[in-house]
């Protein structure tokens, strides 16, 4: 996956890290007057993760790291603060810390599906595509979580990797169907249908992408390649000067620059 999906991924991924652990509701507020040193604690460790979250969002880190230390001397309990650690680990490519941090996460709150999705996509990032499934499978099917469009596209992406088509396929329809604003997948589904030969259909995927977000280098070369295979040369030009001029030295323009298609 390259750097600008990876950083689509991210953001999606991170926008929901920090929400489980804190409570809300008429029984946190009793746990409040029950136990105010422990709520201050778990306070104080929330804030921190957070801050950490958007440290992380900003590529600082070593700072989201710091965070998340300083949010576990206030509550070493905190799952979503080892959560946190096992990302920023994963992103700067320590796989040992990582996976220790998202398995301590996880002990802490077995439960958690965004704990659970995030371990997954590390699994799948780190060569265990087969296992992650489970993971993302019982996040989604967690009936607490409000984001299960995020755990079937992950689980789709990691199908496409197995080589597992119509399995990827299956969760990717799955994932729009919870969320008809998918982006994520909707490029994958294009990308399914354009290889295999339902240019038609693919076209219609990138399509309704490009309604609603500004297309990135990666849809719009696939959108060029969609209609290059349907015969709309003029279509075809006006993504290929998309590309020469919104995107000029990325990848995919340099595909292009070579005539590297397929």
């Amino acid at each position: 996956m390259n750097k600008t999906l990876v950083a689509i991924w991210m953001a999606l991924l991170l926008a929901g890290c920090t929400a489980t652990g804190g409570g809300s509701g008429q029984g946190a507020q009793q746990a409040v007057s029950a136990q105010p040193a422990e709520n201050e604690q778990q306070q104080r460790a929330k804030v921190h993760t957070e801050l950490g979250s958007l440290y992380m969002l900003d590529g600082r880190s070593a700072i989201a790291l710091e965070e998340a230390r300083i949010a576990l001397s206030a509550d070493p309990n905190y799952a979503p603060a080892y959560n946190l650690l096992g990302l920023t680990h994963m992103v700067l490519n320590e796989t040992r810390l990582a996976e220790e941090n998202f398995q301590k996460a996880l002990r802490l709150a077995p439960g958690d599906p965004e704990i659970s999705n995030n371990y997954g996509w590390f699994l799948c990032q780190s060569g265990r595509e087969q296992l992650s499934i489970s993971h993302f499978m019982a996040a989604a099917q967690n009936p607490l979580y409000t984001t299960p469009t995020k755990p079937y596209t992950n689980a789709g992406i990691c199908s496409l990797r197995l080589k597992q088509d119509k399995a990827a396929e299956d969760y990717l329809l799955t994932a729009l169907r919870l969320s008809p604003t998918n982006t994520q997948a909707l490029f994958w589904l294009a990308d399914i249908a354009y290889r295999k030969g339902r240019h038609a259909e693919a076209r219609q995927w990138t399509t309704d992408i490009e309604k609603m977000m500004e297309p990135t280098a990666e849809v719009i070369w696939l959108a060029l390649r969609i209609e290059r295979k349907l015969g709309n040369r003029e279509a075809e030009a006006r993504y290929a000067t998309q590309l020469r001029r919104r995107f000029a030295g990325s990848p995919e323009q340099r595909l292009l620059a070579q005539g590297q298609y397929d």
